[in-house]
């Protein structure tokens, strides 16, 4: 008996395609990729990718969302001349430098920005935001590469999580190589912050969980879930098959449960409740199956919180949901973009422009590099014309991904995962800096990227009836041509 060896062909979405997996499981690693060499590194990964990303499957809608990141990348650039440039085209010079020319008694060359040729150095995280997502849209464009890169984030999630749990139980005061300087008490993984860390393992489980439903549904009968033989249905599921993800899923919650998060924490879980009761929302039946699942997933959450949750629950008891001081700073951001409305004061600038506008009831100790709100600190840095512009990019984004969960009829869980992971991100960097560090920013706008380009329903080609040779001695061999005779359309264009 003889067995035909696969054959291997080249194709040239393999590097775009493995560097992308590459900087999305790498790019949580060293320490979140808060520094500077960290971020070059990823955009020259993420920028050779691109040079040799896939086109073939990218169609009119991809072009035109492309043509959108374009805007976005023009809004930057005007952006960053104007507050880099010693003659500026509209922008006025900041008066902090006539203050301190004045004071000094010498000429000092103005700019708009009140640190010099700050705005270059902090272009590399919304770069690699902006490459990440691109990369995403034209790999993703592809099923099966969008797919495969949801499974890389889920597993290296998983790995992150398990080390993090590892590493606390066994030496908690360090991080990788280094020594823990904050949050003893707490899971961060490989990142610095818990917060972040909330926010990452979160996300992770959230696709964890859909790639499970996904499972498990496929292995159902093709009818509407019947909840009294639901039990029945599982147990046909070979457990082999379906444990390892369930214990990536609880290794993730355990994690993100242990970094103590209240805002990561609680989100998470909404995002996992929301995305459950959506891809179950066909499945069940139309008056109470959507109140069931929802009032199940809810269900299962305060289980969780319960039973993994006593650090979160206790300082929403001591702290409540939010701290005085994180209100007060945000009331001072807000003076700081009312004072410079159109310009900011510059890309990375926040932490020096903060303390004259610091409450006097916030505690002295410490000091504020980041305004725990990345829309308003982006507000305060980069002017509120281009935050409104960046604002409403999301906002057509989170549109698109939720036509893609609503429109396909197959892999809705890519745009579904998109749009829970975008939904918890933006909402979680509402009262903290999840999508200001890169380790968490750069592998999940590249899952925009691919949520966005599976939202669109594709037209492929392929065989609807289709025979191969047996093999043996006297038997009959019926060819793909034999089954085109006996079937007239063999081949026929099917709407996904």
């Amino acid at each position: 008996m003889r067995f035909p060896l696969p054959r291997i062909s080249w194709s040239w979405s393999w590097p775009a395609t493995f560097i992308l997996f590459f900087v999305a499981a790498g790019a949580p690693f060293p320490f979140g990729s808060t520094n500077d060499l960290s971020i070059a590194f990823w955009c020259l990964c993420l920028g050779l990718a691109l040079i040799v990303a896939p086109t073939r499957e990218l169609r009119r809608p991809h072009f035109w969302m492309i043509a959108g990141i374009g805007v976005m990348v023009a809004g930057y650039a005007f952006v960053l001349h104007e507050q880099l440039s010693d003659h500026p085209w509209i922008a006025p010079f900041n008066p902090i430098w006539k203050q301190a020319s004045d004071l000094l008694g010498v000429p000092i060359a103005p700019s708009a920005s009140i640190v010099k040729n700050e705005a270059f150095f902090a272009l590399g995280a919304p770069l690699a935001n902006i490459l990440a997502i691109l990369l995403g849209i034209t790999v993703g464009a592809e099923r099966e590469r969008a797919r495969r890169l949801l499974w890389v984030i889920a597993v290296s999630g998983s790995l992150y999580a398990l080390y993090g749990v590892a590493s606390f139980l066994i030496e908690p005061t360090m991080i990788l190589w280094r020594d823990k300087t904050a949050y003893m008490g707490s899971v961060t993984g490989t990142f610095i912050n818990r917060n972040t860390a909330a926010a990452y393992f979160g996300s992770c489980a959230v696709i964890w969980m859909l790639l499970i439903l996904e499972d498990v549904r496929r292995r159902l009968p093709e009818r509407h879930v019947e909840w009294r033989r639901l039990s029945v249905d599982l147990r046909t599921i070979p457990p082999k098959q379906i444990l390892p993800h369930l214990a990536s899923l609880l290794v993730c919650l355990m994690a993100m449960f242990m970094t103590g998060s209240r805002a990561g924490v609680g989100l998470s879980l909404l995002a996992m409740i929301v995305s459950f009761t959506l891809f179950l929302r066909k499945d069940v039946p139309p008056r109470s199956g959507i109140w069931i699942s929802l009032g199940s997933g809810i269900a299962v959450a305060l289980g969780l919180m319960q039973l993994l949750g006593g650090r979160v629950s206790s300082r929403f008891d001591s702290q409540g949901l939010v701290d005085e001081g994180r209100i007060e700073a945000w009331k001072s951001t807000l003076k700081i973009i009312a004072d410079n409305p159109w310009f900011g004061t510059g890309m990375g600038t926040f932490q020096w422009a903060f303390p004259p506008y610091r409450s006097p009831n916030i505690s002295i100790r410490g000091i504020w590099d980041a305004a725990h709100s990345t829309p308003l600190e982006l507000a305060s840095e980069v002017g509120i014309p281009m935050a409104l512009l960046i604002a409403a990019a999301w906002a057509i984004m989170l549109v698109v991904l939720a036509r893609g969960v609503f429109g396909r009829r197959r892999d809705a869980i890519i745009p579904l995962a998109a749009v829970a992971t975008a939904t918890l991100s933006l909402l979680h960097s509402c009262l903290d800096f999840t999508l200001q560090v890169p380790g968490y920013s750069i592998p999940f706008f590249a899952v925009f990227g691919a949520g966005l380009a599976q939202s669109f329903r594709t037209k492929e080609v392929r065989p609807i009836a289709e025979a191969g040779a047996s093999s043996g001695r006297g038997e009959g061999r019926l060819t793909t041509a034999g089954a085109a005779r006996r079937t007239p359309e063999l081949h026929k264009t099917v709407q996904f």
